[in-house]
């Protein structure tokens, strides 16, 4: 079983990579206050984490309603960020109303647009392939259809 400190740490370093260092201290002191508070009032440690459960779902948690904040749809259908720091609002992208913030997102979206550049470069190189031993005799012949005609005039 997980204790209070080891809660804390994983749930703090969930949180890290997606938030802000006030938001992570935030979230990580009303975590704690909330177990202390348990504890106080007569539960176990162990019962109260077992409620609480696995630390990473709580983080995800937390970050998805961060990022449903700090998201706000305007009138016009574009998506502007509200009340985020500075250093936050330069590192992170909004698509389509998906905060792109995280490294591992934005590799993925990189990684996602050279796959589909990719597979279009192979589907008209397939096509050409396929063309290009019909076209090129048909080409042969017309050129030659009209060497010859130039020829008899």
């Amino acid at each position: 079983m997980m204790t209070k400190n080891e809660f804390m740490i994983k749930l703090q370093e969930a949180l890290e990579n997606d938030l802000d260092a006030s938001a992570v201290r935030d979230n990580v002191n009303y975590y704690s206050n909330y177990i202390d508070d348990e504890i106080r009032k007569g539960r176990s440690e162990e019962e109260v984490l077992d409620e609480l459960g696995d630390p990473w779902v709580i983080a995800q948690s937390v970050i998805d309603m961060s990022a449903q904040k700090n998201v706000t749809e305007d009138y016009g259908g574009s998506y502007r960020s509200a009340g985020r720091s500075s250093e936050r609002q330069e590192s992170s992208y909004n698509v389509h109303g998906y905060t792109i913030g995280s490294w591992w997102q934005k590799l993925l979206l990189i990684l996602g647009i050279i796959g589909i550049v990719l597979i279009v470069v192979a589907v008209i190189g397939g096509i050409i392939s396929l063309v290009m031993p019909i076209v090129i005799p048909v080409l042969v012949v017309i050129l030659l259809v009209n060497f010859i005609r130039r020829l008899k005039e």
